[in-house]
């Protein structure tokens, strides 16, 4: 396993075991490490604002690949920033468990990790959140995002490293487009890999979804630069793994399959 631990990394875990904020489930104030005593494996995922494209996809990535996670006993925990309505939304859409996701407002935990905080120009005049707005439209056009602009164009060439994304009788909705059945992207190059236009229906329908309820999942725009990180642990607490996000859809090291590193 290639870990790319930093030696320079803050110890994580540490800062994990003593943090609290709200759980989605109840919304009460917990330790986001309860409840996780006993594990194999521990995946803690640090996202970005809930409404970020990256967190949608890593969810769905999650609910594909969920058989064979709890084959391997790996206990999940996520931190996304937003606040419960928008943690109980984002659990809805992508079926996360509610159980396993907590709320961060004002993003403490990611500066606790120093996680990158994404293009930061200061532009006179504006707002915290116009600021972040303009900082955030930057990055979608690759400026302080390496590879999001390689990402993008990858939603719509396709790709024959990384597996079929939608079954070939799964109907797909949720879109500006009419719905239709999986089996559509065969006509794009066939079966058994990532389609042209695949990707980017995938990430269509999860934009739709975000703009149809904007202020329920980014209630705080002021965050919207901020990205987020993946750490594993083994059963006694040691990092195994590591990856912080340096651009927008950066989520993954492994484009092609988000959780290889499992």
């Amino acid at each position: 396993m290639n870990t790319q631990i930093s030696p320079n990394s803050p110890d994580v875990y540490s800062i994990l075991s003593a943090f609290h904020c709200l759980r989605v489930s109840d919304g009460k104030i917990k330790p986001v490490l309860d409840g996780c005593s006993n594990f194999s494996q521990l995946l803690v995922l640090i996202w970005s604002q809930l409404g970020d494209f990256d967190n949608l996809e890593y969810a769905w990535w999650l609910q594909k690949e969920h058989l064979k996670l709890e084959a391997k006993g790996i206990t999940i925990r996520a931190i996304g920033i937003g606040d419960r309505n928008s943690g109980i939304k984002f659990c809805e859409y992508t079926g996360f468990s509610p159980e396993s996701l907590f709320v961060d407002p004002k993003a403490e935990i990611h500066a606790s990790l120093e996680l990158y905080r994404g293009l930061n120009i200061r532009f006179p005049l504006l707002s915290k959140g116009q600021n972040a707005w303009l900082n955030l439209m930057l990055m979608c056009a690759g400026i302080a995002s390496p590879g999001t602009l390689a990402e993008v164009i990858r939603g719509y060439t396709g790709d024959r490293q990384a597996p079929q994304l939608f079954d070939d009788e799964e109907v797909i909705r949720g879109t500006p487009l009419p719905p239709m059945k999986g089996s559509f992207f065969k006509f794009a190059g066939g079966r058994g890999f990532q389609r042209p236009f695949e990707l980017a229906t995938l990430r269509l329908q999860n934009m739709t979804e975000v703009l149809s309820n904007w202020n329920t999942y980014v209630p705080d725009s002021s965050y919207l630069t901020q990205r987020g990180g993946t750490f594993l642990f083994d059963s006694q607490g040691n990092l195994i793994y590591e990856h912080r996000d340096r651009g927008i859809l950066g989520f993954a090291e492994d484009k092609s399959n988000p959780l290889s590193f499992l």
